[in-house]
């Protein structure tokens, strides 16, 4: 994990370049996250890495070093009522224009986690599993990750019945069985729910 994509756009000419990345496509719950993140040079030797490749532990160690470390972040969500009426893709898109936007420093050049950008105005560059190439897009992945899995744990909270901690609103065979037992919640993404839905004649 280098900066190297990070210097490549530096030596275009960019001085503040964000790395932007997403958490939360694929469950059948909750929001859609996207955290925008500036870093100053010297972070990779944090272990900074791929969300996914981190424990839950790691992760949230690395959040908090993010956040006193990083030049600028920002974290955003698009939810399950936008995803429904945008679908997944563009809801992503518009949570990571969101993260973009909250920069407190304006960043003036985007790494995308991905091959589709999210037209924030900017120059973008995509790269694909950019959270394993890039520091800055492996910083962003890390602070979406972390901020969603808090947030469903507050949605826990909220409705205890769907066992929210445990699956996070992934598709899992507990949540499938809690929807089952007692039906979608507000903040199910009915999207994702049409066959239950239709079965249930809602």
């Amino acid at each position: 994990m280098t900066y190297e994509y990070e210097l490549a756009a530096a030596a275009r000419g960019f001085h503040a370049v964000c790395g932007v990345d997403e958490a939360g496509r694929g469950p059948l719950a909750g929001p859609v996250f996207a955290a925008a993140v500036i870093l100053p040079p010297g972070l990779e030797a944090i272990g900074l890495n791929d969300s996914k490749k981190l424990t839950e532990k790691k992760r949230d160690a690395l959040f908090d070093v993010i956040c006193e470390r990083a030049t600028a972040y920002s974290v955003a969500y698009a939810d399950e009522t936008e995803i429904d009426e945008y679908n997944i893709l563009n809801a992503t898109f518009l949570a990571m224009r969101r993260a973009v936007a909250g920069l407190s420093v304006p960043a003036d050049c985007v790494l995308v986690d991905g091959n589709r950008a999210p037209g924030t105005g900017l120059p973008e560059q995509c790269i694909v599993k950019g959270d394993g190439k890039s520091v800055s897009i492996a910083a962003a992945s890390i602070l979406a990750k972390v901020s969603r899995d808090r947030f469903m744990l507050c949605l826990a909270g909220e409705y205890p019945q769907y066992l929210f901690e445990k699956h996070k609103g992934y598709g899992t065979a507990l949540h499938y069985e809690m929807i089952e037992k007692y039906g979608v919640s507000p903040v199910h993404r009915k999207s994702f729910l049409k066959k239950i839905l239709a079965k249930a004649g809602e």
